[in-house]
């Protein structure tokens, strides 16, 4: 249990926003970590994984959609950035990932693919390693934004 710094000793726990970003998070992990599979089994000469590749593209596409409206979300009523900063990296990736796939640039679709699936990865031990709690404002009454989760 993670208590406040503040030496009053209550617990901050993740509420609704975060668990819901929590979610989309995991699903998106799950989604992304299937893609080498099936382009490793299309390369073995499986050549209906490519259409599972492509299905799982889109999938993975539009999770990592969904987790930038959730990381949004999270944005605006926990004032925490970082969420929504590390998304929008990771959906830029995906996307010029996904351009690149259907072009078969494969000199950029495979790096891409790797720094996307450690991106997702290290989001969802990020997201699950402490609580998505609110950041508390300025004792001067000044709403603080924080970036990266000290």
């Amino acid at each position: 249990m993670v208590t406040s710094g503040d030496g009053s000793g209550v617990a901050h726990r993740t509420g609704p926003a975060g668990w819901v970003f929590r979610a989309v998070v995991s699903a998106h992990t799950v989604a992304i970590a299937a893609q080498p599979v099936f382009a490793g089994v299309y390369l073995t000469g499986d050549f209906d994984s490519l259409r599972r590749h492509a299905i799982g593209a889109d999938v993975t596409t539009s999770i990592g959609y969904l987790q930038l409206i959730v990381a949004i979300v999270l944005w605006v009523r926990l004032r925490r950035a970082w969420p929504f900063l590390a998304t929008a990296g990771v959906v830029a990736a995906e996307n010029v990932q996904y351009f690149a796939g259907l072009d078969g640039a494969l000199w950029l679709h495979v790096p891409l693919g790797v720094m996307s699936v450690a991106a997702v990865v290290v989001q969802f031990i990020s997201v699950w390693r402490r609580p998505l709690t609110p950041v508390p404002a300025r004792r001067n009454g000044h709403v603080r934004l924080e970036v990266l989760d000290a």
